[in-house]
């Protein structure tokens, strides 16, 4: 997507389910607890993969929803700071449409810190945003547990426990318990939807909604 809208110079948007997996930036990739790391993930049926963007390990299960969101660029030294309010602001939105109570910020000792990040209101991390910046494109994305935050802390407490990352497990949260739709498929076109208005509001889509669109 990222290569396509830098040739192309045409913004697109993916929304989906990536199934179960613990994602590691390359930091946590190349620590000294790395091996110990993966072995604790696979154990409890979540393959490993390696993210091209920074930050500390993520897990995701079936009832995850990955977003990505390219766009344009005319200077990639202008703009980050924006893209990313975008974008939280946009999760916010999206996942209000939903049902659920959310909040930007994050609790303390959560998985994958950021000041991009997306809560319950008084409760755990729901969604935090990434982003990475070439010549010409920016690609923001991000991850909203929707549900299955019990199958998260387990998975992640011994993963971080073995990259020595201090992590607090009730400070994972998601969409369900914030009182919001359980099922991914709800949550799909309501967070689609906030993410297309958000950018097109901060003067950042140029198409119809409907042409930026890639199912699946």
């Amino acid at each position: 997507m990222l290569d396509a809208t830098a040739d192309s110079g045409e913004p697109a948007l993916r929304v989906w389910t990536p199934g179960a997996q613990v994602a590691f930036g390359r930091r946590d990739a190349r620590a000294d607890g790395a091996d110990a790391a993966r072995a604790a993930a696979e154990r409890r049926g979540f393959p490993v993969v390696e993210r091209s963007v920074g930050g500390r390990a993520v897990a995701y299960t079936e009832t995850t929803l990955a977003f990505a969101y390219a766009l344009p660029l005319a200077d990639m030294r202008e703009g980050l700071d924006e893209r990313y309010e975008t974008a939280v602001n946009a999760v916010v939105d999206g996942l209000s449409a939903a049902g659920a109570d959310v909040e930007r910020g994050e609790p303390p000792r959560s998985y994958c810190p950021g000041d991009y990040s997306v809560r319950a209101v008084g409760g755990g991390k729901v969604a935090g945003v990434a982003q990475r910046v070439r010549q010409r494109a920016a690609l923001v994305s991000g991850c909203v547990t929707v549900d299955g935050r019990d199958r998260i802390r387990d998975v992640l407490s011994p993963v971080y426990g073995a990259l020595g990352v201090p992590f607090d497990p009730d400070s994972v949260g998601s969409v369900a318990a914030a009182g919001g739709a359980a099922d991914p498929d709800a949550v799909h076109d309501a967070l689609e939807t906030a993410i297309l208005d958000g950018f097109d509001a901060a003067g950042r889509v140029d198409r119809d909604v409907d042409d930026l669109r890639l199912d699946g």
